[in-house]
């Protein structure tokens, strides 16, 4: 008998919706199967990539290719931007800003905090609506639409462009997706980290690696551990870093600052996904 939790079935939009004119602005490991969700959905999407060369599977596919941001929206009727950090979400924003026609959406998918949110909303033209809508979950998840959306701001208008990518958590206020994000992600990179130095620590006792592990796998850490141990997934050290600093941007966080140093003291890890911390911490205690 087939297994239906394995099959993630996208919801057929409307002919209105249907209508609706897409604009993809980041094409990285989330931002690249997120797009193909859109086509395959039926939405006429077109989308920029920094690297333009990341832009030609999609282009193969259906999708229009822009040269610039300011291209990639003028005809949008909903525009998503997909972008590492703050600084790039400001600039492509920038670029691209005074092109929205009144009534279009933008929705920002980036992990950028309630404070990046806020400095968008500031740079866009009056009658454009903001949606910050950040996603937990892992490339594979993201090609199967199994991404959790948080998001913030009124999504009448863009529910079911969002709902092509995932299961939606409504947070309220526009910024709040952006906050709660910052929030769980950095309690993961933590848990990861604290990981990281338990192996470290049971290295010193001599326990075997897998006795460890197992009790891990076993026990209140197992999801944690999963994902220090897992494999398949890419999230790089350098972007951890960048979100446990958006945190600590928040709050007084001794524990987040100690640990963004954790994830900055190997800097041969930086491309490296977050798991890999482990073997780098511990590898600094033998």
């Amino acid at each position: 008998m087939l297994d239906i939790r394995w099959w993630h079935v996208i919801a057929v939009p409307t002919v209105e919706a249907m209508e609706k004119k897409i604009a993809f602005l980041g094409l990285g490991g989330m931002g690249t199967p997120m797009a193909r969700r859109l086509l395959a959905a039926g939405y006429p999407l077109t989308v920029w990539n920094r690297t333009a060369s990341r832009a030609a599977q999609l282009a193969a596919a259906g999708a229009g290719v822009a040269a610039t941001p300011a291209e990639a929206v003028r005809e949008a009727d909903v525009v998503i931007t997909m972008l590492a950090d703050p600084a790039a979400v400001r600039e492509v924003v920038g670029a691209f800003a005074s092109a929205l026609r009144p009534g279009v959406t933008l929705i920002e998918a980036s992990s950028i905090g309630p404070q990046g949110v806020r400095e968008v909303a500031g740079m866009l033209p009056e009658g454009v609506a903001l949606v910050d809508a950040p996603v937990m979950g892992s490339v594979d998840r993201a090609a199967g639409g199994e991404l959790s959306l948080l998001v913030g701001g009124d999504v009448t208008e863009v529910r079911d462009v969002l709902e092509v990518f995932g299961t939606l958590t409504l947070c309220g206020a526009t910024g709040t997706g952006a906050a709660l994000k910052v929030v769980l992600i950095n309690a993961v990179i933590t848990g990861v980290t604290a990981i990281g130095e338990a192996m470290a620590l049971a290295d010193a006792f001599g326990l075997p690696e897998e006795l460890v592990t197992g009790a891990m796998a076993h026990g209140p850490l197992a999801g944690v551990a999963g994902r220090a141990f897992g494999q398949g997934s890419h999230f790089p050290v350098w972007l951890a870093a960048k979100d446990v600093a958006l945190a600590v941007s928040g709050a007084d966080l001794p524990l987040s600052r100690a640990v963004h140093g954790r994830l900055t003291a190997f800097p041969s890890a930086a491309s490296e996904d977050l798991g890999q911390i482990v073997k780098h911490i511990r590898a600094a205690q033998r």
